[in-house]
């Protein structure tokens, strides 16, 4: 796999992606989809459109049925690309914690740099601390996950996606295992995130702040991606009727304010 040198063009491209499970019909259905680099795009629709599997599809959790998807330029989909690789340069944050409970935040963090990456002890550990501190967790280093808040957890989460360097970052609906009032601490970490330039494409059910953190927003709907574009013109002048029936919907149940 040759990547493409940074900037050279998107990090992440989908061309044509079909996903589907059993005899039903497919989840994921020619979705075309580009992630320009340092930017954020958001992928929203309603339960059961396919948000999280595209996800999983990209971080190569699931195999796609056809179609292709790159990264740098590089297929990462071709049955002979090494999965371990593609995955240590993409970082992944699920709706669950899955914080190992037998370890310190620290050791949570620490763990994949020294065991996946080969990243010495006291390299990984001063790497894990600054981006606890940064995330206002430093005095949680040494505290088990079960001592800690579900708002601040998802953080140890998201500091354990970035401590080995990702070139992509996934967001897997990751305020909705969270109380209503620990969801902004989460938010603002993605908020930040995006000012220091880390490439995100994220998959929510936040429409306030999709439209307020993310580049591009894409509605996913039927398998596909119907239509994307700009939030303000993605939330303030839907070109389908489906898109509209669905941000109507969101209107009327107040999930798009902020």
């Amino acid at each position: 796999m040759t990547a493409a040198p940074a900037g050279a063009g998107p990090v992440l491209r989908l061309e044509a992606v079909r996903k589907g499970f059993g005899a039903g019909p497919p989840v994921l259905r020619e979705v075309h989809l580009t992630v320009p680099e340092h930017s954020v795009t958001a992928l929203i629709g309603a339960s059961g459109c396919g948000k999280s599997t595209l996800l999983r599809c990209v971080n190569l959790l699931e195999r796609i049925d056809d179609g292709a998807v790159f990264l740098d330029g590089a297929e990462i989909t071709d049955p002979r690309v090494d999965e371990d690789a593609v995955r240590r340069r993409i970082g992944v944050v699920f709706q669950a914690y899955n914080l190992f409970p037998h370890l310190t935040v620290l050791e949570n963090v620490t763990l994949a740099p020294r065991r996946v990456h080969g990243v010495a002890r006291g390299e990984a550990r001063d790497r894990a601390l600054e981006l606890l501190d940064r995330l206002g967790l430093a005095a949680k280093a040494r505290e088990y996950p079960d001592r800690l808040s579900g708002g601040q957890q998802q953080r140890v989460a998201i500091v354990r996606a970035l401590v080995t360097g990702p070139r992509l970052l996934l967001l897997d609906e990751i305020t909705a295992a969270l109380d209503p009032e620990l969801v902004g601490e989460v938010l603002a970490v993605v908020r930040d995130l995006k000012e220091q330039g880390m490439t995100m494409l994220l998959a929510t059910h936040e429409m306030g702040f999709a439209r307020e953190v993310a580049d591009r927003v894409c509605f996913l709907d039927g398998g596909v991606v119907l239509e994307q574009g700009p939030p303000e013109q993605l939330f303030g002048e839907p070109r389908q009727e489906r898109t509209r029936r669905f941000l109507s919907r969101v209107i009327a149940s107040g999930r798009l304010a902020r």
